[in-house]
């Protein structure tokens, strides 16, 4: 695929997943990344031959990519292309890779675009079964926690303030000791959330299998499923972004993240209207007559004794 030319969200998913593959499923990840249209075009047999592998492996890597068999990877492929030609002709692509010779015009476009495309990815390809599945368990949840390490920690911090906000009872962890702890504590009626772009997060993986040994819904919002911690979570929430030459992982996948917050966050709150406008009106009520500073006799402190 040249560098001007936009993966489609299949392809996206392959290149998060291929570090998961096993040798012979990478070579055939490889053959359909460097040439989507052309893999397109081909059988099976045909495909199976080009990557010196069997019909068998060209099977097992359609559905560790999330597919039921090849027929159907071939059509996401060919659908995935299609829309995206049909989206080029009607605005100009910037492109995402950034090099070291881009004007600072440049580089904003770039960022810009392949910002709004993760978003739009991934919402497009949003497991609406899976968020059913966690929104309907938030909404009865005895409790909530969530869990990510680093930049996915924010993320989890993010939703477990919002959903805190209105009226659930939510925790948050950044110590993965304290977190490995809570997880321990949870039970049947409880959900644990994981956040891991890569979905490769050790820390993150054994709370998840944890919590969900121990009997809570686990949730997971990574950008590579299958994968490990896709594998410890009863709702998985995949994002779709891809990484370019100068941005690491935390920079692309956070809004991709915060997009998925977001729509957790909303159809909680459309399921409880009563609660979350009372959690709301409350919240708002409590800091609504703080002064803009503290009274000057809390700056200076207690008198001497």
């Amino acid at each position: 695929m040249t560098s001007h030319q936009q993966p489609t969200a299949t392809l996206l998913r392959i290149r998060a997943g291929r570090a998961s593959l096993a040798p012979a499923e990478r070579r055939v990840a490889d053959h359909i990344l460097a040439d989507p249209a052309g893999a397109v075009g081909q059988t099976i047999s045909e495909l199976a031959a080009a990557c010196c592998t069997s019909e068998t492996t060209v099977v097992r890597f359609s559905r560790a990519v999330g597919h039921r068999g090849f027929p159907e990877l071939r059509m996401a492929l060919a659908t995935g292309l299609a829309h995206e030609a049909a989206r080029e002709r009607h605005r100009p692509v910037p492109g995402t890779d950034i090099g070291p010779d881009d004007t600072l015009r440049e580089l904003v476009d770039k960022i810009g675009y392949a910002d709004a495309r993760g978003v739009e990815d991934t919402i497009e390809n949003l497991d609406l079964d899976r968020l059913e599945q966690l929104v309907g368990a938030l909404t009865t949840a005895r409790r909530i926690n969530l869990f990510g390490v680093g930049a996915s920690g924010f993320t989890a911090r993010d939703l477990q303030r919002k959903l805190y906000r209105i009226g659930l009872p939510a925790a948050g962890f950044e110590d993965w000791h304290e977190a490995l702890a809570a997880a321990g504590l949870v039970g049947e009626g409880d959900v644990y959330i994981g956040v891991s772009h890569s979905g490769t997060t050790a820390e993150t993986v054994r709370v998840l299998a944890l919590a969900r040994r121990r009997g809570a819904l686990t949730a997971a919002v990574t950008n590579v499923a299958p994968s490990p911690v896709a594998d410890v979570a009863d709702a998985v929430l995949t994002t779709v972004v891809r990484e370019s030459g100068l941005r690491s992982g935390a920079m692309a996948s956070r809004i991709a993240q915060l997009a998925i917050v977001d729509c957790v966050l909303v159809a909680v709150a459309q399921r409880t209207p009563d609660r979350t406008e009372a959690a709301l009106r409350a919240t708002f009520d409590a800091v609504r007559d703080l002064p803009v500073a503290p009274p000057s006799s809390e700056l200076e402190g207690p008198p001497p004794r």
